[in-house]
């Protein structure tokens, strides 16, 4: 067992375990909630699902069923009444700072999962520990950080793990992604392209290629971008443990 706050000792520790778990973090939610759950782009096998599901669980405290049906509404009506988080209804600023609070507010609307939800995950994990007690991982997390980093350091990592999907997933991606950027696609909606940070989010901020073309895995479409997401979807594929339903060629 590790000394009690061994990972405090320097500066740069908590900093550097902060992007790495949070890189994770993002790589669970696009490949496995976004590219395989919602739009069925690429199937993972569950030597790959199952670590995903509860890593996110852990770090995120999301329901698989509920980011689904607001990620398909965003879909259905992007950028127009129905959206659940569209910076050109509610403003930049606020899906940027409150991109949780719209996620929230969404996935409460009557028959939201059934309609936009459906396939899933409903297996015992799910029905029993990953959606009734998703607050436990979280906490979970919680005891793991403090023990790693100490009682006041800890907490402070915690508190940016469990901000990291709302601001960069539900903020970022969904606010500036429809605000700023290029579009290689004329689209109906108003998403754009904020690379280059492509390995920070896994890809996801080529938004823009996404809704061109929601249901391929691979989100790159020009020699110059790079989507790191796609990148380990075909690793994943030459170890057996993924296989892709459709990609842009």
């Amino acid at each position: 067992m590790p000394e009690f706050g061994i990972l405090a000792t320097a500066w740069w520790m908590p900093v550097l375990f902060v992007v790495v778990v949070g890189h994770i973090t993002n790589v669970c939610v696009t490949l496995f909630l976004h590219r395989a759950q919602t739009h069925r782009g690429v199937h993972l096998r569950a030597a790959v699902a199952l670590p995903m599901r509860i890593w996110l669980w852990l770090t995120t405290a999301i329901v698989t069923k509920e980011w689904v049906a607001c990620h398909r509404k965003h879909h259905a009506f992007a950028d127009r009444e129905g959206d659940p988080h569209s910076p050109l209804l509610e403003g930049l600023r606020n899906i940027v700072l409150k991109g949780a609070f719209y996620y929230r507010r969404a996935i409460r609307q009557p028959g939201m999962l059934e309609k936009y939800g459906k396939g899933t995950p409903n297996d015992w994990l799910e029905n029993h520990v990953f959606t009734p007690i998703n607050w436990l991982g979280i906490t979970i997390m919680l005891g793991v950080d403090v023990y790693l980093f100490g009682f006041f350091v800890g907490p402070a990592v915690w508190a940016v793990q469990m901000m990291w999907i709302p601001f960069w997933a539900a903020g970022i991606i969904n606010g500036v992604g429809h605000a700023l950027g290029y579009r290689n696609y004329e689209v109906k909606d108003e998403s754009r392209n904020i690379t280059p940070i492509a390995i920070w989010l896994g890809g996801e901020e080529l938004h823009n290629n996404h809704h061109h073309d929601p249901r391929s895995a691979k989100f790159k479409a020009k020699w110059y971008e790079f989507d790191i997401g796609w990148v380990y979807i075909r690793m994943l594929q030459l170890l057996g443990l993924a296989k892709v339903e459709y990609a842009r060629a």
